[in-house]
């Protein structure tokens, strides 16, 4: 006995495992590699979360992003109103005409600036937008695919019989009896059905 003690010692002694060590020298640990990839993929969640996530906005923000919106109709529809101004009353429409003549060159050059520099950002805060919409939707692109993965799995059959394949938030009872019902094909109206598919 105090051999094979020894042997087990030397093998398994310390409190370590002596063939493991060896082992994972030359082979992964799996279920290490397992934990670091979860870690990882949450860590990469979170990022994501953090750096897309929906932003709460108070009455200030709210006020401002509304007066922002309030230029491009307003150009839109003060332009459409020189339009009807003209047709209603010309001469009124020449006066107002006569007294833009009169602006310099250099309030014109600021205010193309203004306006620039105003659609530029207002462009830029849209596009941006945009792009949060979009990877708020790939995240959710991994679940859509599963859930298509196992509704096609259903249509097949393959999870009837095997119980490979389940949907989302349906009953396990309930699909555990149609599995019973249906294994050995005695439901005529799921027959009929798939062949009206196979046509």
């Amino acid at each position: 006995m105090g051999l094979i003690a020894t042997i087990f010692e030397v093998l398994f002694g310390g409190g370590r495992n002596g063939v493991r060590d060896t082992i994972e020298v030359f082979r992964e640990n799996t279920e290490k590699a397992a934990v670091r990839e979860a870690v990882y993929r949450s860590a990469a969640l979170d990022q994501f979360a953090g750096e897309f996530k929906v932003e709460r906005k108070g009455r200030f923000d709210r006020f401002m992003d509304g007066l922002n919106r309030l230029p491009r109709p307003a150009m839109a529809l003060g332009t459409l109103g020189l339009f009807v101004s003209a047709m209603v009353d010309p001469v009124w429409f020449a006066q107002r005409m006569q007294g833009i003549a009169l602006v310099p060159q250099p309030l014109w050059w600021l205010l193309g600036a203004v306006v620039s520099f105003y659609f530029g950002a207002r462009h830029q805060i849209k596009a941006q937008e945009f792009r949060r919409s979009i990877a708020d939707t790939m995240s959710r692109a991994a679940l859509v695919s599963d859930n298509i993965a196992a509704l096609r799995a259903l249509d097949s059959g393959a999870g009837i019989g095997g119980g490979d394949a389940t949907v989302p938030g349906a009953d396990a009872g309930a699909g555990a009896a149609a599995g019973d019902e249906l294994g050995g094909g005695a439901n005529a109206a799921l027959d009929d059905w798939r062949r009206g598919d196979e046509q």
